[in-house]
């Protein structure tokens, strides 16, 4: 995690920059994952790896209550400068027990592109589970297992094994570790720890994604990169 950390410092500031108008951002993930959450008016948000805060932004504008947190110290900065003094944002490790929260304490848990850095997810979902009110939502997207199987020319499917990529949108060229896991592993420690599974979205890119990456956009309709999952607390 500490190498997750020192790269997102590195990028922080070209991410944020390009946060609005990334396809794969954009266009891809966060028109899906936000239709996956539905009305957030008077919602207690906790948006977990909130990044420079562009998830919360979109909630706060929508009438939520929004608490947000990172692991890099840099995207909650940025956090902060963008939602003003709205929203409450602070350094935590999505792996790590989220001892500042309290249980019951939230309506909907947001976590976007970020459970891939988690190699065992059972805490993390269980302290999602601790954190959010009886029958409240938890939406995930993360990279989709069969697209990093392939794209990582793995074989060893039914592993978690760590992997590695070259980032080359943000500035200069920097290393990001993950884990690649396979479904099984993706939806067992949701399932495992006190949630149902109510929808699963394999997404499609918006129209607004061709106009700026239209070789991806293509792809993307053929196979799908990531995946959205929405659960509900038993």
């Amino acid at each position: 995690m500490e190498k997750i950390k020192k790269a997102y410092e590195k990028i922080a500031d070209n991410y944020n920059a390009l946060i609005e108008n990334k396809p794969h951002n954009a266009y891809y993930d966060r028109p899906n994952t936000l239709k996956l959450i539905g009305e957030v008016k008077n919602k207690n948000i906790l948006d977990a790896a909130c990044g420079p805060g562009k998830y919360a932004e979109i909630f706060i504008a929508n009438g939520a209550n929004v608490t947000g947190f990172d692991l890099s110290p840099r995207m909650v900065q940025l956090a902060k400068e963008r939602n003003g003094s709205s929203g409450f944002f602070f350094e935590q490790d999505l792996a790590k027990p989220f001892k500042t929260l309290s249980e019951n304490s939230f309506d909907i848990v947001v976590c976007a592109l970020a459970m891939q850095y988690v190699k065992n997810w059972n805490q993390t979902i269980t302290e999602f589970h601790r954190v959010l009110k009886n029958k409240g939502t938890l939406v995930i997207s993360i990279e989709h297992p069969f697209f990093e199987y392939t794209y990582y020319n793995s074989s060893k499917y039914f592993l978690i094994e760590q992997i590695k990529t070259v980032w080359k949108g943000f500035g200069k060229p920097i290393e990001m570790l993950s884990y690649r896991r396979p479904l099984y592993e993706c939806l067992s420690p949701i399932t495992n720890n006190g949630f149902y599974i109510e929808k699963l979205v394999e997404p499609i890119p918006t129209k607004e994604f061709k106009k700026l990456d239209p070789k991806h956009f293509k792809e993307l309709n053929e196979f799908p990169a990531f995946m959205c999952l929405k659960a509900v607390r038993k």
